[in-house]
């Protein structure tokens, strides 16, 4: 079993499902007492700046890079970063190491594709619906994406940093349904929920169209490069 290089923290709430989801697979997979080979690098999510918005962007960067340093040094053969975000600096990181990034946009269109759908639309924080970086990506592998409107990116975003803080707003749920039922009407087949923190407030079971839960996504890609 290979071991996996998990960049945590951005949220921990998240990380924790990557935990959970990765040790729950490789037990039912390999069964008996087996778990996962897995180091966390945690991240305090204050001192990170991944829209480069503040004056400590450039020492933000470094802890990612030391992040993924500190995996490779420890042991790791391949490394996950725990946020859809983050994947803005994949690229970057990537020349910081010798071992692969899983790239969570690249898992999930991978995925997406095993059903048939190719048209999607995007939920995430609004800098990853409102930059290429992560759309390109999808598109690249044959997707077409769609993203809210204005509005309703704020509203999505105000909702991913509830949860990241840890306040609960009762309102969350049918707020993002609302949302994902006006792309629906514009012709998605299936909606991505590309920030780790959104399957914390809606999942399959509140809609019917498809969701695409990253976090699980990448986990269980994770799991199966574990264990080639």
């Amino acid at each position: 079993m290979k071991t996996i290089g998990l960049i945590g923290g951005m949220s921990w709430h998240s990380t924790i499902d990557y935990y959970k989801i990765i040790n729950e697979l490789i037990s039912k997979k390999l069964g008996g007492w087996h778990s996962a080979k897995i180091i966390l690098y945690s991240v305090d999510f204050e001192e990170i700046d991944l829209e480069h918005m503040t004056d400590h962007a450039e020492k933000s960067d470094q802890i990612l890079f030391t992040a993924a340093q500190s995996l490779e040094k420890a042991g790791a053969d391949f490394i996950l970063i725990g946020a859809n975000t983050a994947h803005v600096l994949a690229d970057q990181i990537q020349k910081q190491v010798t071992i692969p990034i899983l790239h969570i946009a690249d898992a999930t269109a991978e995925h997406i594709k095993t059903k048939n759908i190719t048209k999607v639309g995007l939920l995430g924080t609004a800098y990853t619906m409102q930059q290429d970086f992560y759309k390109k990506r999808l598109e690249n592998k044959g997707l077409t994406v769609l993203v809210p409107e204005l509005k309703d990116q704020e509203t999505i975003n105000n909702e991913i940093n509830n949860v990241c803080m840890g306040k609960a707003n009762p309102e969350a749920k049918q707020l993002l349904i609302n949302i994902i039922n006006t792309l629906e009407q514009q012709g998605v087949e299936g909606i991505i929920l590309g920030c780790t923190e959104l399957p914390l407030i809606v999942n399959q079971k509140d809609v019917e169209i498809p969701l695409f839960n990253t976090t699980r996504i990448h986990a269980e890609a994770a799991v199966k490069k574990a264990l080639e």
